[in-house]
């Protein structure tokens, strides 16, 4: 059989600029996962893998500008842009590294006997272990901070999991400079290497999730790709945890006094963050209701020239390209609706940032105008114009899950004007992040950040940034009247890690 090479390309002229590796064959993905299954007895010991994380932070960092250099030559999203997202990937696995030192992420409960309890109570004590080896797959756009040493790869190691991550073919010459640096550290702390496996095609993520070894999986994508993925990952003989990031539209409500105190400034918000890093980002703001009247006219006359003045820029593919291409001309097409500034191609590889308007009472009725509730990944948002609140909760009763949504108020509604808390109420059960007064590109890494919402957004309720992202490679085990010679030290009396618990209903550290 011919190998399949791998190259990559550079999205500014659409030319290959090396073959970086080959599509891995059946064998070769069974052999990444089997080695990996093998070598989780070195991540067992918290000490050394805490270590680890943080010397692979540092590696990055001495790396640094070969890695944007590689990331920058194959996405196009420039050196400032890259040198952020490399930081907070440093950041996060130094997070990640201190959250396994201290301990709490185990979940340790202890029960001691109780007799007079109905019905008794055992000695009974609870911990958390790691599944086993994680299948990641990468981001198109994000090459460091969701993808090869990304959040799923961090928070996977952290828990105690080897991982196989399937490259994104956007970005395969990163993907392996970057794998071989999170081996490196791997191997400095005695880890075998293939704790860190990497394999390239199409196939091979097709096969990565349906492994007999792999037992749970992280993915952030396309809804397509992913719910593929995932009825996969849920027809295995062993069906096994599939944490995908899938797509979100991710709106943004403001209000008529919100619009009349500060419309200039909103409009020109949005604009920088429905263009940030071309539109290319998950939490991109795609649909905001903006309501008709003088203040509203202002936001779109801001949102209008700030668009108009954004230079074009290029995609990560020719692919998406296309595909942002048809889908803006596709929207602009329908009846009833406007493009102020129209969204498409540039240039040969670029793309022209828009938006769309129309009124929010085409998006209450169904019908063909449902695709201006779906995702157009790239600089595109549609600005829906309402004329009263009943309005707003019919577009928003027909929205898919989010992983955002977010609400501008005036200074008085946020104050606790009781009808900002009603919207807030209503817009809780769309999203699993609520903003006030801002905007969801840019998500903190920090331990109360949720990202993730339900259904298309998310596939489970769990979140991919944040410290309790941990929490998806774990699963809780108790061990019933055992004699304390045979419990890990972690659930013995006398606590020698001094490791954070509940014992006997209250809580010690």
């Amino acid at each position: 059989m011919t190998a399949v090479q791998v190259w990559s390309v550079d999205p500014r002229t659409g030319k290959q600029r090396e073959a970086v590796a080959v599509e891995a064959t059946a064998e070769d993905v069974d052999a990444a996962v089997r080695a990996a299954h093998a070598a989780r007895a070195g991540l067992a010991d918290r000490t050394v893998r805490a270590a680890f994380l943080r010397l692979a932070a540092q590696f990055l960092e001495e790396s640094a500008d070969a890695l944007i250099a590689a990331a920058d030559a194959e996405t196009a999203l420039g050196t400032a842009r890259l040198t952020g997202e490399l930081a907070r990937t440093r950041y996060q696995l130094r997070a990640f590294a201190d959250i396994v030192d201290e301990g709490a992420f185990l979940g340790i409960v202890i029960d001691h006997p109780d007799d007079t309890a109905t019905p008794p109570v055992p000695d009974l004590r609870r911990w958390k272990v790691p599944l086993g080896v994680v299948a990641v797959y990468s981001a198109s756009n994000f090459p460091f901070a969701f993808s090869v040493p990304g959040g799923d790869t961090a928070s996977a190691l952290a828990a105690g999991c080897p991982v196989v991550v399937k490259a994104h073919p956007d970005h395969p010459a990163t993907s392996e400079l970057v794998a071989a640096q999170l081996r490196r550290a791997a191997a400095h702390h005695g880890i075998d290497e293939a704790v860190v496996g990497l394999v390239h095609g199409f196939d091979a993520g097709v096969r990565l999730v349906s492994h007999p070894l792999i037992t749970a999986a992280g993915f952030t994508g396309s809804i397509r790709g992913g719910r593929a993925l995932f009825d996969a990952a849920a027809a295995r003989p062993v069906p096994i945890p599939f944490h995908g990031e899938l797509g979100s539209l991710n709106p943004v409500v403001v209000t008529e006094a919100a619009a009349a105190e500060r419309g200039a400034d909103i409009g020109a918000g949005l604009a920088g963050s429905m263009t940030l890093g071309v539109g290319q980002f998950c939490v991109k703001p795609g649909l905001v209701l903006v309501p008709e009247g003088d203040g509203g006219d202002q936001l779109v006359k801001s949102l209008a020239g700030t668009v108009a003045d954004t230079p074009a820029g290029v995609l990560l593919d020719a692919r998406m390209r296309e595909n942002f291409v048809a889908g803006a001309a596709e929207r602009a097409a329908l009846p009833g609706v406007g493009a102020p500034v129209e969204a498409g191609p540039g240039d040969e590889h670029t793309v022209r940032p828009g938006f769309l308007t129309v009124d929010a009472g085409h998006l209450g009725e169904g019908g063909a105008h449902d695709l201006l509730l779906e995702e157009c990944f790239g600089p595109l948002t549609v600005v829906a114009r309402y004329t009263d609140r009943d309005q707003v909760t019919a577009v928003l009763s027909r929205l898919p899950g989010n992983l955002t949504a977010t609400v501008q108020l005036s200074g008085a509604e946020a104050a606790g004007d009781p009808s900002a808390a009603a919207l807030l109420a209503e817009l809780t059960p769309l999203a699993g992040r609520v903003l006030v007064n801002g905007w969801p590109t840019g998500v903190a890494v920090a331990p109360a950040q949720h990202h993730g919402g339900p259904y298309p957004a998310t596939t489970s309720t769990s979140t991919s940034v944040g410290g309790t992202a941990v929490e998806r490679w774990l699963r809780p085990v108790a061990y019933q009247t055992t004699p304390e010679a045979l419990l890990p030290p972690e659930l013995r009396d006398d606590n020698p890690l001094r490791l954070p618990r509940r014992v006997d209903g209250r809580q010690e550290s």
